[in-house]
């Protein structure tokens, strides 16, 4: 077991990177007492693997002697419970102009009349802790997605290299477009099987019903001009700071064409490297 201590600048984005890990399934806690770290090793310990991806944040409020920082964590080395800092920071006008933009109160100016020397006189006071730092990430010219690469790669070893999934849902009109949404496509101009007597009763899962669709030219273009455009998106999303999107393929009842397309779409993304799922929802529904 090894616990990941990130401590940090105020402002430089710890509770961010804290956010991310969590997405990675590290059980973070934030701003845990000194005193408390080793007994709180202890308990994971205890656990027998349940707790194997820990990170504990802590900063300036909380760490009101440095020696103790360290005693604490030379206890949990001896407790066979190692433990790595990863150290968070951005340059002074980048912290300030952030504490300006959400006006928020810097913990060494609680008054709110020194913003730039609190931010000098916090960075003096963490010294010690980043020259021990195994890691050290400068936010200041960072994007939430760039940020969320670097983090997957040091911390991801699970060897996915995207850190975006991707929910694929087909739909009928007729029953409503879902609301978790965020990109939505019309397949309703495309060839119908409900009107082929031997297909109106199978769904877009059925071999003879995706084959009756994709014989089309017309669904040919469709699909490759919708995979040119996800595979243009994903990037886009990622560097946005994105980890989830979902996908919403309708057509008249839910059935046949966007359960297709859905499915197409869904192993598409799995061979690009995405990890992707489909979910059909008004597929059992009466057409």
């Amino acid at each position: 077991m090894e616990i990941l201590i990130i401590s940090g600048l105020s402002g430089a984005g710890k509770s961010r990177v804290a956010a991310v890990l969590e997405d990675m399934d590290f059980y973070c806690v934030d701003n845990m007492p000194v005193s408390l770290m080793p007994k709180f090793a202890e308990l994971c310990l205890a656990t027998r693997g349940r707790y194997e991806r820990v990170a504990l944040v802590t900063d300036v409020r909380a760490i009101e002697n440095f020696a103790e920082l360290f005693v604490a964590l030379d206890e949990m080395n001896a407790m066979g419970c190692k433990h790595r800092i990863l150290f968070v920071e951005a340059n002074v006008e980048t912290i300030v102009k952030r504490y300006k933009e959400t006006r928020r109160r810097h913990p060494l100016d609680p008054e709110g009349h020194e913003l730039e020397k609190a931010v000098y006189r916090e960075i003096e006071l963490l010294a010690p802790v980043r020259e021990k730092a195994d890691i050290i990430i400068n936010t200041t010219n960072l994007t939430l997605g760039q940020l969320q690469r670097r983090l997957f790669s040091i911390f991801n070893t699970g060897g996915a290299d995207k850190p975006m999934s991707v929910s694929v849902i087909s739909f009928g009109y007729k029953y409503g477009i879902p609301i978790e949404a965020d990109l939505v496509f019309d397949v309703r101009f495309l060839p119908n099987p409900y009107y082929d007597a031997a297909l109106r009763d199978k769904s877009g899962i059925d071999e003879p019903v995706s084959r009756y669709i994709f014989d089309s030219p017309l669904t040919e273009e469709f699909f490759r001009r919708l995979t040119d455009l996800i595979e243009f998106l994903l990037p886009l999303y990622i560097e946005d700071g994105r980890r989830n999107l979902t996908v919403c393929i309708g057509c008249t009842g839910g059935r046949h064409r966007s359960v297709a397309i859905a499915e197409a779409l869904r192993n598409f993304l799995v061979e690009k490297g995405y990890p992707a799922e489909s979910l059909h929802r008004d597929i059992d529904k009466s057409q």
